[in-house]
């Protein structure tokens, strides 16, 4: 299902859905029949092509009575771009992914953000719910970042405590950066010989996601501002963020921080 939600054109076929999700024949053709049977999918008779199917339509028409955190998020994501004129979003987390659920932006922006993306939980990723998640969770987001870089471990504990003294998370990677750490975080099966390699590199993404000097350089744009909202027993619902996207001074900074976390006691 997330396979046919992918934004685009492309139109997928039988072979193209064993071929992405590496699937054995018989296994796509059980799923898929069982889809289709049931409405969540439908087939072209003429392209062969699989898509979306009606019976979704019935469960969109509930999800914002099922999930009414997430309409409060996206209502407060659309007053954050009026408030501070600039792309909002709402990230979730989703077992050991975070997910992109809601994106707004100014009508002159030209940013774009394919909904329901899903980015690893782990360094230097999900720092904004890393900061407010239980010790034991903590300890298993600084490990699937740190490796065995003891230094790089304890800096990883240093910034989540100084997320959470300050309020809120300050991303700095370029978009090129954040894509190129999100693909090695997804690389499993590479060989033993390339591995270290692999683990190296991740190494130093995290290390250059987490450059605390870098928000004061006026070459390096802030992607991200974001904090958690807590329900009333302190667990996180989801994220709030504004995108910058742009050099910014430390007073533009706390501006725009300001404005996110009064919009945050707002809802919570």
């Amino acid at each position: 299902m997330e396979l046919l939600s992918r934004p685009g054109e492309r139109k997928w076929r039988f072979s193209d859905i064993v071929r992405e999700l590496e699937l054995n024949q018989a296994t796509a053709h059980a799923i898929l029949k069982t889809l289709t049977d049931r409405g969540w999918i439908t087939r072209d008779p003429a392209t062969k092509a699989f898509a979306l199917g009606p019976a979704l339509a019935l469960i969109a028409a509930q999800l914002d009575h099922a999930r009414p955190t997430a309409l409060v998020g996206r209502e407060a994501a659309r007053r954050l771009v009026v408030t501070t004129e600039m792309p909002a979003s709402v990230v979730e987390r989703a077992g050991a992914d975070l997910v992109l659920t809601a994106f707004e932006r100014p009508a002159d922006s030209v940013v774009v953000a394919p909904i329901h993306e899903r980015i690893p939980y782990t360094p230097p990723f999900g720092v904004a719910f890393a900061a407010w998640d239980n010790e034991e969770s903590q300890r298993a987001w600084v490990q699937r970042g740190a490796a065995d870089d003891a230094a790089l471990a304890r800096r990883l504990h240093d910034v989540l405590d100084e997320t959470s003294a300050r309020g809120y998370d300050i991303d700095w990677m370029t978009p090129a950066l954040a894509q190129a750490a999100r693909v090695l975080g997804n690389l499993s099966a590479v060989p033993t010989s390339v591995r270290p390699i692999i683990d190296r590199l991740r190494v130093e993404f995290t290390s250059a996601g987490i450059d605390p000097d870098a928000v004061t350089q006026d070459h390096a744009p802030i992607a991200t501002i974001s904090a958690p909202v807590l329900d009333r027993d302190g667990q996180i619902q989801f994220a709030l963020a504004v995108h910058p996207l742009r050099p910014m001074s430390a007073g533009e900074i706390q501006a725009t921080a300001a404005a996110l976390l009064a919009e945050i006691r707002r809802i919570s």
